[in-house]
Parts: C-alpha cells; structure tokens; sequence
C-alpha cells in the first residue's frame, strides 16, 4: 500500500441527551467532535479513521496534518504495527501520549481499514478465524446530576432491552436512583471520572457493594494509579475499571495486573495496533477488556471490529445520546441490548459525502 494522500476532515455534529449538561466536559457538551482522517493510497483504496476529538479537534486535526501526515505520504506500508512503533519513536519529542498517539491512533485505524479492504474481509476477518457477528451493548448514559432524571433515564434503556447500564454519576443519592430506575436484574456501572478523594472512596465504595455495581470507573486521580485502584478492588470487593485516558500498551502493564477491567479508546491508546497489545495483557494478567467507544465515526466502527475478534471484549459502550445524524446512515445501533458487527470490507464505515458536506467545519 503506498500512500498516496492523508487528509483531516473537521467535523461537528450536534446531539440531544436530555441532560442540563454537567460534568463531562470543559464546558456545556452538545457537539460531538470528529477529526476524521482519510488515506488514498496510488490504486484508489481509501480508509478512514479518527483520533480522538472532544474539546480537542483542532489539535488532533493540526498533529495529523503537520506531525503524521508527512511521515507517511509516499510510503509504501505493509506492517502496520512496525510503522506504528516508528511513528511513536520519531514523534515522541512532541510528547509520549496525548495529542500526538491520538494522531497516531487515527492513522493507524485508516491503515488497518485498507490493510482489510486489500485483502476483501471485515478488519474482525483479518484478524480472527471465527470473529463474533453480535455483541451484547451497553446504555452509557451521560451524567444528569439530578436524581429523578437518573431514575428516568435508568427505566428507560431498560424498556429498551437494555440489560446493562453505565451511569456518570458521582453522588451516592443519583446512583441509588440510577439502581432504583433501572431495576435489580441490571447490571450497573459508574463512571466517576476521577471525581472522589481517597477518603471519599472508601466511604462510598461499600455503598457501591450494596447497590451490587457491575463495576466502578476512574474512582480517584490519578486514574492509572494501579497500587490504590487495585487495594480498593480488593478491599470492597467491587471491580475496578480504567484506562480510557491511557496511552499505549505501556500505561496498562501497570494496571493490568491489579483491576478487572481494563478500557483501551481505539481513538486514543494507539489505534488497532496498540489495542491488540493490550488484549494480549488483559490475558496474560487475567482481566477483561471492557472498551471505551463513546464515538460515531470509525471508532465506533473499529471497536466493533475488534471486539468481535477478540473474545477477552466484554460488552459494546454505545454513548446513549441523540446525535442530528450519522456519517455513515447504515451504522449498527444496539438494539434490545445487542449490535451486529458490519461484514464489509474493512471496518466497514463508508461515509456519506451529504453528511460529511453537512457537519464539516
């Protein structure tokens, strides 16, 4: 494959979740930001990619452009792996993580969505001789910070078919709501977002017992701590899950042998090529992978394709939001609580040009 053209696609795309809009973000959250990469290689095969983009697009957009794009154009690229490491060593003075592998984790999906349509099989073909053609979804719903809202939410994905649910809820009282709404045959998360104290923690961490949580995420700060993350699993008896802000499979060797879940972003850790290393050290060390894909571009798609090849993937994160449309109108939606992996060629995200046209900036 020889790189004939790399180009960044800025794009936003509004959503409704029902929510007064706190604690996610910088600041009031109502767009989703996509830095959609496209490689056109001298024979006319594309393949996309993103890196990932909330609050950070135009950074994202300008390292592609200016620090990755450059290395590639002209190349002739087969191992993709080898060429992910040469990127992260020749870019590395611009900072190990961050900004510069999110870069690296947009080029290298659009690389290993070519690599598959090359070769005429879905990325989950490519890598696996029986990939999974359904994968149980998850409603991760934003956070509402208002109890009756949480309790509403809760009931409602669950009359959806929804049978495990992910809050953002970070008081004791909105989390029993969430409990309460969604009922005790479902399974129940949080996502803290580093938001408690120690001291905080270990008191509401035997509350997360009682309510019987699936899993508890990001408790305390710094999330990669993997001494405390690991003691207050054990101590409380409530599996722990991070590692959606980890870079590379070298962040989650610490983690890995200490929690339960571990949460690799395809849009953030690397790509396919980082995310496939840390799978093989969720089985080394006996965790689970339970990925981070809040996203609607080919992150989505390409967790999608990962997880149906790799059977240590628990369950599919599908944001729970309204967005005004879609890139690709033909995108798998959980439903009654399951998703179909796309068979097409690649990851199998083609976008529409009206909607690339509509949501550019």
């Amino acid at each position: 494959m020889k790189i004939k053209s790399v180009d960044v696609i800025p794009l936003q795309i509004p959503f409704e979740d029902g929510s007064p809009g706190v604690g996610l973000m910088p600041t009031k959250w109502t767009k989703l930001d996509i830095a959609l990469v496209r490689i056109e290689t001298e024979d006319g095969l594309v393949g996309w990619g993103d890196g990932f983009a909330y609050s950070c697009r135009r950074a994202t957009g300008a390292a592609i452009e200016d620090m990755v794009a450059p290395l590639l154009i002209g190349r002739e690229v087969g191992d993709i792996s080898a060429l992910n490491i040469e990127l992260q060593r020749r870019l590395h003075l611009h900072g190990r993580y961050g900004i510069t592998i999110f870069a690296i984790s947009a080029v290298d999906i659009a690389l290993w969505d070519l690599k598959a349509k090359a070769e005429g099989v879905s990325l989950a073909k490519l890598l696996s001789d029986r990939p999974k053609a359904s994968l149980p979804a998850y409603a991760s719903l934003v956070r509402y910070g208002e109890p009756d809202l949480v309790r509403s939410f809760g009931a409602k994905v669950v009359q959806e078919g929804y049978r495990t649910v992910k809050l953002h809820e970070i008081t004791l009282e909105a989390i029993e709501a969430g409990r309460e709404g969604a009922g005790a045959a479902t399974r129940i998360s949080t996502d803290v977002n580093c938001n408690w104290s120690l001291d905080i923690a270990r008191k509401i961490m035997p509350e997360m017992k009682r309510l019987d949580l699936y899993w508890v995420e990001e408790p305390v700060f710094p999330p990669d701590d993997a001494e405390v993350l690991g003691a207050l699993q054990t101590e409380y008896g409530v599996p722990i899950a991070s590692g959606e802000n980890a870079c590379t499979a070298v962040e989650f060797a610490r983690t890995a042998p200490a929690i339960h879940y571990l949460q690799p972003s395809v849009t953030k850790v690397g790509g396919v090529t980082e995310f496939l290393k840390v799978c093989d050290l969720a089985e080394r060390h006996g965790a689970k992978i339970m990925p981070h894909a809040p996203y609607f571009g080919p992150g989505y798609w390409a967790t999608l394709q990962l997880m149906a090849a790799r059977d240590i993937c628990e369950q599919f994160e599908h944001l729970y939001v309204a967005p005004d449309g879609y890139l690709d109108p033909s995108i798998p939606l959980p439903e009654k609580g399951m998703v179909q992996v796309p068979d097409r060629p690649g990851i199998g995200f083609e976008p529409d040009p009206a909607a690339l046209e509509r949501y550019r900036i």
